[in-house]
């Protein structure tokens, strides 16, 4: 077991005085995959006292303890990407540098998911793209022009086929994500293990090393995974999630959301009202746009859907 980067004889100084010495690559309820940012070496370390708080992609300051670790701090942040609904908080990712949303022509995605998460991202100040996959299935028609309402308003949008088409999935994908951390967000069935093997070829390698750090008979799966794309310079990773049925956004105001939606902040500032809801006031610029198509019907619906949940009362 390695000794924790900058370990002095004596007396130690405080942890918010040290660089982190570990980044947590694995999460599995309160125990956390660290891999120690001198050695390399991964570590399962618990948290130190009852608060479990870390998250895939935290900077900490870690030390051994019996045949483990134990995280003393975690560094200070520079995004957490998370969703919260009425009951609970589920944290993402922190320090991320992009958001990968994955769809599928097949299955049909549903599109409030992905608006969900741009949203999310926003908030978060993370910069988001979408990646369409399955293009050579038919019905690839139909899923554009789903996503021709984002391509509108200026979110990237790429296209591939990363099973059927691997290379060129590979050439398309690659240089958008080099030098970036990435988490990697869908719905089952929409390719995101597929991605992550194309893109990684080691991937079952790192998963493998956090298993056996998790003592693999109790703690075979981790519920976030870090995968380093260059195992020698180590500058790009991808961070896999797993699928999720619902993306509460409890931490937006209903009076901010259309801050968060590209197409509604194009035009809210022009409203008669300053605090306009984009619902029913008169002289709404929102609502203008809305009627003469410069909003999609699809996206205004999502809007009114979410103004309606986050409007509700909060317990």
């Amino acid at each position: 077991m390695p000794a924790p980067r900058g370990a002095r004889p004596g007396r130690r100084e405080p942890a918010a005085a040290r660089e982190p010495n570990g980044l947590v690559i694995g999460a599995h309820g309160r125990h956390y995959v660290v891999e120690d940012r001198e050695t390399g070496a991964v570590v399962l370390c618990h948290p130190r006292g009852k608060r479990s708080d870390c998250v895939v992609g935290d900077h900490v300051h870690w030390e051994t303890s019996g045949d483990g670790g134990v995280i003393e701090q975690v560094a200070e942040r520079r995004n957490l990407l998370y969703r919260q609904d009425e009951w609970k908080t589920k944290s993402f990712a922190a320090n991320i540098d992009q958001l990968l949303v994955l769809l599928a022509v097949e299955p049909m995605y549903a599109e409030t998911q992905a608006a969900r998460a741009l949203i999310a991202a926003a908030h978060a100040g993370v910069q988001a793209l979408l990646v369409l996959n399955k293009i050579d299935l038919l019905g690839v028609d139909a899923a554009r022009a789903r996503l021709q309402p984002y391509r509108d308003m200026g979110v990237e949008v790429l296209e591939c086929a990363i099973k059927g088409r691997p290379d060129e999935a590979h050439a398309l994908l690659a240089p958008r994500l080099a030098g970036q951390v990435t988490l990697v967000l869908g719905p089952s069935g929409m390719g995101k293990s597929t991605l992550i093997n194309r893109m990684i070829p080691d991937a079952q390698a790192q998963v493998g090393e956090i298993s056996q750090a998790l003592n693999s008979g109790r703690h075979t799966t981790t519920t976030t995974r870090w995968y380093w794309m260059d195992e020698h310079h180590r500058e790009a990773a991808l961070i896999d999630s797993p699928g999720f049925q619902e993306f509460g956004l409890r931490q937006v105001p209903a009076a901010d959301l259309a801050r968060w939606m590209p197409d509604f902040a194009a035009h809210a500032g022009e409203c008669r009202f300053h605090n306009c809801s984009h619902l029913h006031e008169p002289g709404c610029a929102v609502r203008a746009a809305f009627e003469r198509g410069l909003i999609s019907a699809p996206r205004y619906r999502i809007y009114q859907e979410l103004h309606a949940e986050l409007s509700a009362t909060r317990w």
